[in-house]
């Protein structure tokens, strides 16, 4: 459901926006929108309209102030960077001037450049601000002479912003390279998908085949009920994904031509705004995800084929039906009295299930019962009073993998549900707290009177779970990090806030030692093979953690340079780095940026 930025998650929509995009798309692409805010938008076919910003889990649409037409500025497959610059921008005055958030998206495309626009092209923007400087400075935009016809931003303290007509030659410029799914029907407002710049895709077939019913329940050998209750969830073929993964595959032999940077400027005047934030989620959980289908294994458990064919696609479950599912699901796993190999097999079923269907992720934070037992017995099996010795079984670590791998999917585009949100931050961030205590283990395996073979079959336990945990702390800090490079990280749930809830913890320094030590291990030179997609992943979410804790906690800082500034100096070079992660992988070049943040903070004093 799209929400507007008020300075929270829950935000009040624009009832005329809503409409018209309810109207204009499907239903499962509508679902999908996470917000829409009105920015100042400069590109090289848009120079300085207000127009409303559209932001989906793919890509960023953009429709006029009073909307007429939506058109897809870029997709998240073609982005490289995405920035927050610290300037004043000259065209705006007062108020606005001040509170301006100007973000900057750099991608890349084949289109020639707009004739006239050259002065908008990255290698030739000398007078664009740096990004981030010191202090706020002007932010130059040289006055040109535009293609569009259209209004400009008013340059005074309450400026008037007027949208302007957008026209047809502009909208096929705009128009977006991978096809998605619109509807067939067209409103009077907007007639028709070429006047949207976009592509048709297929439909699926109008019925789809048909499925055998779900096996009724049988009894375990514990006593609790098993059954496949989400089958019908886990053999779907999502084609969204599916469309991802075909692009990716795809992706040398679509064009010919020769690609070029190119830049999108969005300047939100609202102080309170969290479209910077919410542009970073849902970029860096687009190439996780994209990075991710590239793993055979990944894919077999999303059922996703690498060359999907509509005839084969089957409709989507309905909400109705995956509502009943779940609550089904749940009321198997709060019964009382049940075993742990039950808990365990419902836990797997649940986290395959939320891989595929997002609608389950939501409705997981709108039953809390389920998050609340999660985290409870996520204490009980790490940090109950049998476990006071810190010497960690099979069982346990099983478990705990799972719960913790299931809670990290959870997490995974859904920032905008309001229940979430609800759920963390509630009683002072309560349940947020529980969970991180919760999550953070001793790494250094402990043993008593166990063979050298039941220590290693362990310690790989242990490091699935570590690997897991690093997953949901991830997931935990991606939205809080972002939010804190915009408002204070005071704030609750904040980076900051976070740091200092774990601080106390008597393991989070093994913790921490062992992540950097991880990274450090991957990174080094004698890695002499590819990183294969998951690991690949696990190291960009590495690397954001440990980047969080030299960026907003002074001591964890000081210990990470303290206890690895010389191995970081003499085992951790860029040009490995590259050598390692494949340019096929969209999540190559940000981790290589957050290796060089982190080598830079650690030989800094």
């Amino acid at each position: 459901m799209a929400r507007t930025g008020s300075g929270t998650l829950l935000c009040r929509r624009n009832i005329k926006l809503d409409s018209f995009l309810k109207r204009n798309t499907e239903r499962a692409e509508y679902e999908r929108i996470r917000i829409h805010e009105p920015s100042v938008v400069v590109s090289e076919s848009v120079h300085r309209v207000y127009m409303h910003v559209v932001l989906s889990d793919e890509r960023v649409y953009l429709t006029e102030y009073l909307p007429r037409t939506l058109t897809a500025a870029v997709g998240f497959g073609r982005v490289r960077d995405i920035e927050l610059v610290n300037d004043l921008p000259d065209f705006l005055s007062g108020k606005d001037r001040e509170c301006c958030q100007h973000i900057r998206i750099i991608y890349v495309t084949n289109k020639p450049a707009a004739k006239g626009l050259e002065w908008f092209r990255r290698d030739e923007r000398s007078t664009l601000p740096p990004v981030a400087p010191a202090a706020r400075r002007n932010s130059h935009c040289p006055l040109i002479s535009h293609p569009l016809e259209g209004k400009r931003v008013l340059c005074s303290e309450k400026a008037c912003f007027c949208s302007s007509s957008v026209s047809s030659r502009s909208r096929v410029e705009w128009r977006n390279e991978d096809a998605h799914v619109m509807k067939p029907a067209r409103s009077a407002s907007c007639p028709d998908p070429e006047t949207l710049g976009l592509q048709m895709v297929p439909h699926p077939p109008s019925q789809p085949p048909t499925s055998s019913p779900a096996s009724p329940p049988s009894p375990s050998e514990g006593g609790c009920f098993y059954t496949s209750l989400f089958l019908q969830i886990l053999i779907q073929v999502p084609r969204r994904i599916s469309s991802v993964l075909s692009r990716l595959l795809r992706r040398d032999c679509v064009s010919s031509r020769e690609e070029r940077e190119a830049e999108l400027h969005l300047y939100s005047v609202s102080p309170t705004s969290t479209l910077y934030l919410h542009l970073q989620s849902s970029w860096n959980s687009f190439i996780i995800r994209s990075t991710l289908l590239l793993d055979p294994h990944y894919r077999r458990k999303c059922n996703v084929s690498s060359e999907p064919s509509p005839g084969k696609q089957r409709l989507a479950i309905s909400q109705e039906r995956t509502a009943h599912l779940f609550g089904q699901l749940s009321s198997e796993l709060l019964q009382d009295g049940i075993s742990v190999e039950s808990l365990y097999l419902l836990l797997q079923e649940l986290r395959t299930a939320a891989h595929r269907n997002i609608t389950l992720r939501r409705l997981f934070w709108r039953s809390s019962e389920v998050c609340v037992f999660l985290v409870q017995t996520l204490e009980e099996t790490l940090h109950g009073d049998h476990n006071a010795s810190g010497v960690y079984t099979t069982d346990q670590l099983l478990l705990s993998t799972v719960i913790v791998q299931t809670l990290a999917i959870m997490f995974r585009e859904t920032e905008v549900e309001a229940a979430r949100l609800n759920l963390l931050s509630a009683e002072k961030g309560a349940v947020a707290s529980r969970m991180l205590l919760a999550l953070i283990c001793d790494p250094r395996l402990q043993t008593q009177s166990r063979g050298p073979e039941t220590d290693s079959e362990l310690q790989a336990f242990l490091s699935e779970y570590l690997d897991a945990a690093c997953s949901l702390l991830f997931e935990l800090l991606l939205s809080r990090h972002e939010t804190s490079r915009c408002f204070s990280v005071d704030n609750l749930l904040s980076v900051g806030w976070i740091l200092r809830v774990l601080q106390p913890h008597p393991h989070l320094l093994p913790f921490i030692d062992h992540q950097a030590q991880e990274l450090v291990l991957v990174l080094s030179e004698l890695q002499d093979s590819d990183l294969s997609p998951v690991q690949a992943v696990l190291l960009f979410q590495r690397c954001r953690f440990l980047l969080a804790c030299l960026q907003y906690n002074s001591q964890l800082a000081q210990h990470l340079r303290s206890h690895f500034r010389e191995e970081f100096r003499y085992s951790v070079k860029p040009s490995s780095v590259k050598e390692n992660l494949p340019p096929q992988y969209l999540i190559s070049l940000p981790t290589l940026r957050l290796v060089e943040q982190i080598l830079t903070l650690i030989a800094s004093r």
